[in-house]
């Protein structure tokens, strides 16, 4: 195990993984025309820096509150109109992942393996147990389930009353592997999960019993490093289709109910996919974003102004996708053509995870554990009064 974290963090460590492209600069940003205009509402301090550790610290949302988590170990819950805090726990352990929220809890996993459950109203802790791995994927809470994924190739279901293990899965794990985990996600009772094997694997969320597995990213090469295919990134799903990606490997739309493939594109990612009605988005290895069509997979259109940036996975939001980068920008294209129509600046520390979009509104969060609100002012032509002299005359 401890072979598996030093090679992972030293990939991680390496970028994009070759001597030439160390040697390369992120692209320079260049002035554009702001044709979206996008205000922020407010902003919080969450916790500690957690700037070049790679971790999986997001905000979340259950429609009535924000909740976010910092790599120091303290919790808050945000009113998301005001941004309140209505609520902050300290753990005292380090944390790499979370929170995940569902079901009146709210829950976070420690830098050292362990699954720690708060009470979503009070941030009063009900339990916490040992894992026996880091998790660097947000727990998926349903029903009485929570389901942790951990960085040595396991999914496991705890109990969101008092955290004992209800089953248990496991997947082959490489030689070589980079530093990450999938979140898992529920399509109706199953729990599909992405692996560094690069299989896609679906369980029945009540048994934990495999309904499928499918090799999405088939591994190629001769060496470790040529043959890494990690699926570490988000996983998208709409209705009842599910879209993933693997690093050195594909882009690709895959059907819940079978695990037949539906259509896929030669495109590597580590952040994985994100997708709305219309769209499928992902960032590649080098930075592009890019946008296919969810239907069919077809490339509508793809962007290179973040080109070694390390940008975040791409997310919906309004008629724009919003992205952060490694210099604390986030970053607003059109979801018709990728023409750049924003940018605003959270802070000088880099973002590393995806923002958030609940409602109306977007919530984005900086490795140094600042947490902001935008939304997008729309222009509306002012009506003018009326004359009433004129009408009386």
């Amino acid at each position: 195990m401890v072979g598996l974290i030093s090679a992972t963090t030293l990939l991680a460590s390496c970028g994009l993984f070759s001597d030439k492209d160390e040697e390369l600069k992120p692209k320079k940003l260049v002035d554009i025309q702001q044709t979206v205009k996008i205000k922020r509402l407010w902003s919080a301090k969450v916790g500690g820096d957690s700037e070049f550790l790679r971790v999986a610290l997001r905000p979340v949302g259950d429609g009535n509150r924000i909740y976010a988590a910092g790599h120091d170990g303290v919790v808050s819950a945000f009113d998301p109109q005001s941004g309140r805090q209505i609520w902050r726990t300290k753990v005292g352990m380090p944390l790499s992942a979370g929170p995940g929220v569902g079901e009146g809890h709210v829950v976070v996993v420690s830098k050292d393996g362990h699954a720690i459950s708060l009470d979503s109203g009070s941030g009063v802790e009900q339990w916490r147990v040992e894992l026996d791995g880091e998790s660097l994927a947000r727990p998926l809470i349903s029903g009485e389930f929570v389901v942790v994924q951990t960085i040595d190739n396991r999914m496991r279901a705890l109990s969101v009353y008092d955290g004992r293990e209800l089953w248990a899965l496991e997947q082959s794990t490489p030689a070589l592997t980079m530093r990450g985990s999938a979140d898992p996600v529920l399509v109706g009772n199953t729990v599909i999960g992405g692996f560094d094997n690069g299989r896609l694997v679906a369980a029945n969320l009540i048994s934990g019993d495999i309904i499928w597995e499918s090799m999405l990213s088939p591994p190629k090469g001769r060496s470790d490093l040529d043959r890494l295919s990690d699926i570490d990134g988000s996983i998208g799903v709409v209705g009842q289709d599910v879209y993933a990606a693997g690093y050195q490997g594909r882009v690709a739309a895959v059907a819940s109910e079978s695990g037949q493939v539906l259509w896929n594109r030669g495109i590597s990612s580590y952040e994985g996919v994100s997708a709305d009605w219309n769209s499928v988005y992902t960032a590649s290895a080098d930075g592009e974003i890019v946008a296919l069509s969810r239907r069919e997979g077809t490339e509508t259109w793809r962007n290179n102004d973040l080109l070694r940036r390390e940008p975040t996975l791409p997310i919906p939001f309004h008629t724009t996708v919003a992205v952060g980068d490694l210099e604390g920008y986030v970053h607003f294209f059109s979801n018709l053509n990728g023409t750049a129509v924003a940018r605003i600046k959270l802070g000088k520390s880099a973002i590393t995870s995806a923002p958030l979009v609940v409602a109306n509104r977007l919530y984005v969060q900086s490795d140094s554990g600042s947490i902001a609100a935008y939304e997008v002012v729309e222009d509306r032509p002012k009506r003018q009064a009326p004359d009433i002299a004129a009408d009386e005359s």
